[in-house]
């Protein structure tokens, strides 16, 4: 990483308030990561084949500024700690304003999981080089 995804905030994504719903962050987060994922070679079908799939321990989100209905929104993710081998990451979002101005911080705790198994496992090399964690 870092990679970066645009988006506009729809209708449903907002809450009574005007605003963007709280789970809504988490969605846009995780929506970031699947493209980052795929551009990096592991988009779902690959992650069929290999019968591993991420899993999350923690998610953590800090509100900085409202983010209203029709407001473009840009979501970057980065690693930001991990196990050398891969098995265990922790990757943070920021979610900025049109303008620049950072609304959010998504940060999440994860590793991965054999499908099989159901147990925790060591992502194939390729897959622990591109989580590594950057300086």
């Amino acid at each position: 990483m870092p990679h970066s995804q645009e988006y506009t905030v729809r209708w449903a994504e907002l809450d009574p308030n005007g605003h963007m719903r709280h789970s809504a962050y988490a969605d846009f987060a995780a929506d970031q990561r699947v493209h980052w994922l795929a551009s990096a070679g592991f988009d779902v079908r690959k992650f069929a084949e290999l019968r591993l799939g991420p899993i999350l321990f923690r998610e953590e989100t800090k509100y900085l500024k409202e983010i209203h209905g029709g407001e473009k929104i840009k979501v970057e993710g980065r690693v930001t700690g991990g196990m050398p081998d891969g098995a265990r990451w922790t990757i943070e979002h920021s979610i900025y304003k049109a303008d620049g101005r950072l609304a959010a911080t998504v940060t999440v705790d994860g590793a991965w999981l054999d499908l099989d198994r159901r147990k925790l496992t060591v992502p194939p090399a390729d897959l622990a080089q591109a989580m590594a964690v950057e300086g």
